[in-house]
């Protein structure tokens, strides 16, 4: 029997909605200012660890094998089919942005909206409906 943390992995599937919600906002509105740019920042930030969180709760509950690097969590979610190829190309993409937000923040370029900020609602909405439907099969 495995222990899943599903009231971890809740909490975290429940706030990607508002992170969603200020990228679409953030690119819809996108003019290049620094508010603008810090939201962005945070908005992606956000979502890489909430992305991988959920994989680490996966892997854990799932006694999945052990991730060496935020890629290898998002490689080991894919490889057990939680998600898709393209979501795992676009999860893979967001866990690279980590170094650069968390390490180079000051390298960042605040004025430039990022392609994956455009791109990631929806694939951040897919990656939560792969986890729920996981979550089912494997727990029913």
């Amino acid at each position: 029997m495995y222990y899943v943390n599903r009231e971890q992995i809740e909490k975290r599937l429940l706030s990607l909605p508002q992170t969603i919600e200020a990228m679409r906002l953030v690119a819809a509105e996108w003019e290049g200012s620094l508010l603008q740019g810090l939201a962005q920042e945070r908005a992606l930030h956000l979502a890489l660890e909430a992305v991988t969180d959920i994989g680490s709760y996966l892997i854990d509950g799932f006694i999945m094998r052990d991730a060496g690097s935020y890629e290898d969590i998002i490689d080991i979610i894919h490889g057990e089919s939680v998600i898709d190829d393209k979501l795992h190309e676009q999860m893979r993409q967001l866990v690279r942005l980590r170094r650069p937000l968390v390490q180079d923040y000051y390298e960042w370029n605040r004025a430039a909206l990022h392609p994956l900020t455009m791109e990631l609602p929806a694939a951040l909405e897919r990656f939560g409906d792969r986890v729920n439907r996981y979550l089912l099969s494997e727990l029913a």
